[in-house]
């Protein structure tokens, strides 16, 4: 189900932001804004009367969060989104638009929406403003493009989430399942498909979920509701005599269903969410399985459902062994309190080992990322710790990692004498994101011919909706990582799924290797390594293309040798 503690965050955030407006104490602004992230963080679901719990979290604010959960909302945010105008509540949504320069903006030119945002910018009356030049104009156009592209789209969390919430809504159900874009784990989502086998009662228990806004259409059979977060939601109710079929219809993709049309046509027969059938005789449709066999085909994962040559590999009995969350041994990029995480060392390695993890790494970040104030003494103490903590998981390897800054130039924090001592040594982009095309081409490439750098994190450096992926030549970049030996990551976080899965299919056919690593900044965050898996599905990757599900000795040794080696 979906954490109310996300709601809770949110809804701290958006204060932080209208009390900024308002002239508030930045002190207090910051205040809010660390609050929400530990909320977001924290590992236990909040309840009522618990708010205290979270460590950070005052009275004060502990106060307005009690409110938020007993009623959706707190005086102190009702107060503040009075008093901000709704125009400029909208223009704070295009990313890089700040709330200070959406209320500048309202005030001196009357600009409320996006859409005279984007008028005011073409027409040039942006021209010579205080504070508008050029490049600050640039920045707004490319956010509200960005914004417009992801449209009513959401990242594959925040569906998977609404997903599982609507799923166990339902306990009365037969069969539930979640089907469509969310099942073949797409990196975005534009609304959600769940079937439901049961009585039709069912359509009236859905309808009347406190997640459901408004009611679109409502039906024995089907029913669409729109929820609070914006998203369309459709179940469908069907016979479980037609469950496989009707499963495979509505999980798509539509290009792979059309390819399954032709080959049933060209045996005289027609398939439909009803079923396989010969005139009135159904071949199949109770399960999927027996749907693709009697095509003459293996079940196709979701994930492959693209129309991308798993057809024709089905038909072969040639589709690969697709790698799993199950498969993955270790986690080789996580963050902890010591630089922008939030959870404790202590506590981020209990939550890795209560996952049943065989090894992992505290890859805290590295000096040149000055906000974060690391230092080689402060990363020389967390290796102690981590030494003395390894007593207590005889059963899990700790590694010692940092993530490292690839400057402009290609070049990274620390020399390699120094970056020898640490187990793991992952490299990332964090600023300099509109480089042209040939520097950012020869900065990663830097990066990958570096001995002391073993795996280039979150390489587009992209966030859905947020920020578009930087400009490389990236078969140059996968080339150079292949030759190197240099892992290229999968960056698990939703908003960010790095790299895309077209991306990994080039790196892969570029002879390169991956790691499926949850970034994790707290604790629930270790989980999100379901959406990492997702993307390497989605590319074909088996359990020999991800180094993080081989033993450990062979991993240290593959990481070794290819730093060796450069």
């Amino acid at each position: 189900m979906a954490r109310a503690n996300e709601a809770a965050a949110e809804a701290l955030r958006e204060y932080a932001d209208l009390f900024a407006l308002e002239g508030g104490d930045p002190f207090r602004v910051r205040s809010y804004q660390r609050a929400a992230k530990a909320i977001a963080g924290h590992p236990e679901d909040l309840r009522p009367g618990h708010a205290r719990d979270v460590p950070g979290v005052g009275s004060a604010i502990a106060a307005k969060v009690e409110e938020f959960l007993g009623r959706g909302g707190f005086r102190q945010l009702d107060e503040l989104r009075a008093k901000v105008p709704p125009g400029v509540r909208r223009l704070m949504a295009v990313p890089s638009l700040g709330p200070k320069t959406a209320l500048f903006l309202y005030r001196e030119l009357g600009i409320d929406s996006v859409e005279s945002l984007a008028q005011a910018i073409d027409g040039g009356r942006l021209r010579g403003v205080r504070g508008m030049g050029p490049k600050t104009v640039e920045n707004l156009r490319r956010g509200i493009e960005r914004q417009r592209q992801a449209g009513e789209r959401v990242h594959l969390g925040v569906a998977c989430a609404l997903a599982d919430q609507v799923v166990e809504s339902l306990p009365g159900a037969e069969r539930v399942a979640v089907a469509g874009s969310v099942r073949r784990m797409c990196e975005t989502v534009g609304d959600i498909d769940v079937l439901v086998a049961g009585p039709a009662e069912l359509m009236s228990v859905f309808t009347a979920q406190p997640y459901v806004a408004e009611v679109l259409a409502s039906g024995d059979d089907k029913t669409s509701v729109r929820t609070e977060q914006g998203l369309q939601v459709d179940l469908r109710r069907v016979p479980v005599g037609s469950w496989g079929s009707a499963l495979l219809y509505f999980t798509g993709s539509a290009d792979h269903n059309v390819r399954l049309r032709e080959l049933a046509v060209r045996k005289g027969w027609k398939l439909s969410e009803y079923g396989l059938s010969d005139g009135d005789r159904v071949l199949a449709s109770r399960t999927e399985e027996e749907v693709y066999a009697a095509l003459g085909m293996q079940w196709v994962p979701p994930p492959l459902r693209e129309d991308r040559g798993e057809v024709e590999a089905a038909l072969r009995h040639e589709l690969p062994v697709l790698v799993e969350q199950a498969d993955l041994r270790g986690d080789l990029h996580t963050h902890t309190d010591l630089t922008d995480g939030i959870a404790s060392l202590e506590d981020m390695a209990a939550a890795a080992a209560a996952r049943g993890l065989a090894y992992y790494a505290v890859t805290d970040h590295a000096p040149d990322l000055a906000m974060q104030r690391m230092t080689l003494e402060k990363a020389l103490a967390q290796r102690e710790s981590l030494a003395r903590l390894q007593e207590r998981y005889p059963g899990m390897r700790l590694l010692h990692g940092t993530e490292l800054n690839i400057g402009p130039d290609g070049s990274v924090d620390w020399p390699l004498e120094v970056l020898e001592g640490f187990d793991v040594r992952v490299a990332s982009v964090h600023s300099h994101f509109t480089q042209s095309r040939a520097e950012m081409t020869r900065r990663l490439i830097a990066a990958c011919e570096n001995p002391g750098v073993q795996i280039i994190g979150h390489p587009t450096t992209r966030k859905i909706g947020r920020r578009p992926m930087v400009d490389a030549d990236w078969t140059a970049v996968f080339q150079a990582a292949a030759r190197t030996g240099t892992v290229l990551e999968i960056d698990s976080y939703p908003d960010r799924a790095d790299l895309p899965s077209d991306l990994v299919r080039l790196a892969r056919h570029q002879g390169a290797r991956f790691s499926i690593d949850s970034d994790a900044h707290a604790v629930p965050h270790l989980a999100h390594t379901r959406f990492g898996v997702g993307v390497a599905q989605r590319a074909g990757l088996t359990r020999e293309d991800v180094v993080n599900t081989w033993p450990l000795e062979r991993l240290l040794a593959f990481l070794k040798g290819s730093a060796d080696g450069r």
